[in-house]
Order: structure tokens, then C-alpha cells, then sequence
């Protein structure tokens, strides 16, 4: 983050929290987006903390019964497949909903030159 944008700020009489909620927030909201999307596929992917903590059936998230249709000697891969295509879902749609995040980051430019 460029020094001379919160200096420029301060000069025409912006507090903190203006300089915060104008100039900063908005220049790292990409970088907010990215991170947002990947703290929500590793929890949402998180296989073995789920199988620790979840008791029954009921409760465990959608990635330990995927593993659960995979059986000892015959599996029924069309099965496995649909699960782990239904599980890739909401990453796939919460990358689709904060990509226009992402296009906005490249294009704001801060400083010139």
C-alpha cells in the first residue's frame, strides 16, 4: 500500500477512520475476496477434523460421507463421483460470487507511475 495515498488523505483533513473505510478497505478488498474463498474451502474441506469430532451420522459434513460410499471391495464410483461434484458446489459458487472482487482489484489502480 502506497505511503503517499494515506499521507495525501491526511493532508485534505481525513481521519483514521476515513482513511481507512476510503482509501485502504477498498484497495484491499481483492485480497480480502482470495482470502475469504480460502479459508472457506479448507474448513469446508476439512476432512479429518471432521471425523474426529462428529459422533453420528446426522452431523458429519458432506466430505465424510462421500468417503463413507467407497466401500471395502466394491464401490459404486457414479456415487462417489455425484457426492464429490455436490461437495465442489458451494466453493465453486462462492469463487463465482466474490470474482468480481478479483476483476476489481486488477483494475483499481492506487498511484500513478
Amino acid at each position: 500500500m502506497p505511503f503517499e495515498l494515506i499521507e495525501a488523505a491526511r493532508i485534505e483533513g481525513a481521519n483514521e477512520w476515513t482513511v481507512f473505510f476510503k482509501i485502504i478497505l477498498p484497495l484491499i478488498r481483492p485480497a480480502l475476496a482470495a482470502l475469504a474463498i480460502l479459508v472457506f474451502t479448507f474448513v469446508w474441506n476439512d476432512y479429518f477434523w471432521a471425523l474426529c469430532l462428529t459422533q453420528g451420522d446426522e452431523a458429519a459434513p458432506i466430505t465424510v460421507g462421500v468417503a463413507a460410499l467407497k466401500g471395502q471391495w466394491v464401490t459404486a464410483w457414479n456415487l462417489v463421483s455425484a457426492g464429490s461434484i455436490l461437495a465442489a458446489l458451494p466453493s465453486v459458487m462462492m469463487f463465482f460470487a466474490m470474482q468480481r472482487h478479483f476483476v476489481a482489484g486488477l483494475t483499481f489502480g492506487a498511484t500513478k507511475g
